[in-house]
């Protein structure tokens, strides 16, 4: 009986043409040789490949969906000095705690804005209000008329305001937001202050109404927090002073002028004119 013994399957190989003599050099040892380049390439373009996927992971890993559920994780960015961007009703802010004077100068540095320039605050509810600046003097109900919505209501800052000083250091007034948006107000009754609110774009350039508007600024935020395409345009809130009693001015149109000055006038204000 014939035995045959099985033949290891490198020897089944086809036999490689070795030349000593010229350029040709495909020995068994070169071979191995290459093998070692082809993984080291490999391992190098894998490399090179996590390390892209990496980047951008930590670049888009900042976005979250703007849902009540990431309201905590907003609030714990900012009691930790972060600035985060968020949707309002009208236009995309970066926000920080309005408490925090380091979270402040940042949202400066990332817009590159001037200091001269104030920033809003933006709190939860109506009734926050009185915490932050004075109220008594306007007619009941006006505050309420005017808010939630998109109207930036500025009001004299009092003496018993619990903002810290060294936001817009000199100014005896402040510019107040309640957006109709839940979201942002979750995040402000959450935070049990006041946030520090300003447009999500570098100073002088259109303002965002997408995430996308504002790409090459996510690397400052700690969170982007995505609502979408907002509807109202590129107008911003309605600014209206309210610090002299019984007068209003608006200091920009915005988004609702109309509907702001009848709710002015209904509450009997009048508008203040500016003497020559």
């Amino acid at each position: 009986m014939k035995i045959t013994t099985p033949i290891p399957p490198l020897l089944c190989a086809r036999p490689v043409p070795i030349s000593f003599g010229g350029v040709r050099k495909l020995g068994f040892v070169h071979q191995l040789k290459q093998i070692g380049r082809n993984r080291k390439l490999f391992i190098n373009m894998a490399w090179s490949v996590g390390n892209s996927e990496a980047s951008v992971e930590s670049k888009v890993g900042v976005v979250r969906p703007a849902e009540d559920a990431f309201a905590a994780e907003a609030v714990g960015a900012l009691k930790a000095g972060k600035v985060i961007a968020v949707p309002t009703d009208t236009l995309y802010g970066f926000a920080c705690d309005a408490c925090s004077l380091e979270a402040v100068n940042r949202i400066y540095e990332i817009k590159g804005r001037k200091h001269t320039s104030p920033l809003a605050i933006c709190v939860g509810d109506v009734s926050d209000i009185e915490r932050f600046a004075m109220t008594d003097y306007l007619p009941h109900g006006l505050l309420d008329s005017l808010l939630p919505g998109p109207v930036t209501v500025v009001l004299n800052r009092g003496e018993s305001s619990i903002l810290e000083r060294s936001l817009n250091p000199g100014l005896h007034s402040i510019a107040v937001r309640v957006p109709d948006s839940n979201f942002i107000r979750a995040i402000a009754r959450c935070s049990g202050t006041a946030l520090a609110l300003t447009s999500a774009n570098l100073s002088g350039q259109s303002s965002s109404v997408c995430i996308k508007d504002f790409e090459d600024l996510w690397r400052h935020c700690a969170y982007v927090y995505d609502g979408g395409l907002l509807p109202s345009g590129r107008a911003g809130s309605t600014i209206v002073d309210l610090t002299t009693p019984s007068k209003y001015k608006i200091l920009r149109p915005g988004s609702a002028k109309e509907e702001t000055v009848a709710i002015l006038e209904k509450h009997s204000l009048v508008e203040e004119v500016n003497e020559q």
